[in-house]
């Protein structure tokens, strides 16, 4: 199953179960809206950690009712990401919810080796673009965490972007390992470790998909282009997953398709024991629904292996 859209994923989450979701620094208007809006859709129960007085001015604005088991007072950033880890730990969440705390701090307790939640040894941020140019939702991964990947480091952040696509229903997603060229170059190191990729997602190594690389944007997300080059593969036109070679790569396409070509935007870190948004401080409350509703999404039946 591929998602044309957030509209369809939306569609979709009516058929599962309440999630349980932690807030960390709770305190801020954008972030409450997109939470309240969730949580009335019936797509989510919020526990709301941080400053309780201002959460709860904030709730009253908003016209939302809290239950006095959903506020856990705690002041201070690096003390509110600490308490919203400690909460899932112990069972109480489901996904982690970023407000009005720097990522850096959040991430830290996430990673803590005394109390922290990693679980994969690479974390990384798949960006998801509902872009009106394009018949369905992209993944673009890694532009918001691993600065550099290395190909061990890629294995991870792809096979990462693979099980999220599959807890999302997805039965076989479509990869590309994307280079400017789509040949191996031996000037750009990046094609070479494509072509590995794509050898090794053959032989099954980052579970049920399709890798596709050495493999420009324009082949992977447009038929018409990579007919006119005589490209042939399941992939092009089709790409579910980009996977760029450098987090400025997928910085700079995300921001470009979800500004200049009026995209939607949602976005989550991978490799902990849940989904975490770590949206911006300045994102709107739109962006940061889209996000909470893409963790609320995870958690389906195991992906068929691919036809």
């Amino acid at each position: 199953m591929e998602l044309a859209g957030f509209h369809e994923l939306k569609d979709r989450l009516r058929d599962l179960p309440v999630k349980e979701a932690v807030v960390a620094a709770a305190h801020d208007e954008h972030t409450l809206q997109a939470v309240f809006e969730a949580g009335r859709e019936g797509f989510i129960h919020p526990v709301l950690v941080g400053k309780g007085e201002e959460i709860r001015s904030i709730a009253r604005r908003l016209g939302q009712e809290l239950g006095e088991d959903q506020v856990v007072e705690t002041d201070g950033e690096e003390e509110c990401a600490r308490r919203a880890v400690e909460l899932i730990r112990r069972g109480r969440g489901e996904m982690l919810i970023k407000g009005m705390l720097q990522t850096g701090t959040l991430l830290k307790a996430v990673v803590s080796r005394e109390g922290g939640i990693r679980k994969s040894r690479v974390m990384s941020h798949v960006a998801i673009l509902d872009v009106p140019s394009y018949h369905k939702l992209l993944f673009i991964t890694d532009g918001g965490m691993v600065v550099a990947p290395d190909l061990d480091q890629k294995r991870h952040i792809l096979k990462n972007a693979v099980e999220f696509c599959s807890f999302l229903g997805y039965d076989c997603p479509k990869v590309g390992a994307l280079c400017a060229v789509e040949m191996v170059s031996d000037a750009m190191a990046e094609t070479g470790e494509a072509a590995l990729l794509k050898e090794e997602g053959a032989r099954g190594n980052f579970g049920t998909c399709v890798v596709e690389g050495p493999i420009s944007l324009d082949l992977a997300t447009d038929r018409e282009a990579a007919l006119a080059k005589h490209y042939q593969s399941p992939v092009a036109g089709e790409a579910d997953i980009l996977l760029v070679p450098a987090i400025a790569v997928g910085n700079v396409l995300g921001k470009a398709l979800y500004g200049l070509a009026g995209g939607e935007m949602a976005g989550v870190v991978l490799g902990a024991t849940v989904p975490i948004t770590v949206n911006s401080r300045g994102a709107t409350a739109r962006e940061k629904y889209w996000s909470i509703l893409i963790c609320a999404a995870m958690g389906g039946p195991a992906a068929p292996a691919c036809s």
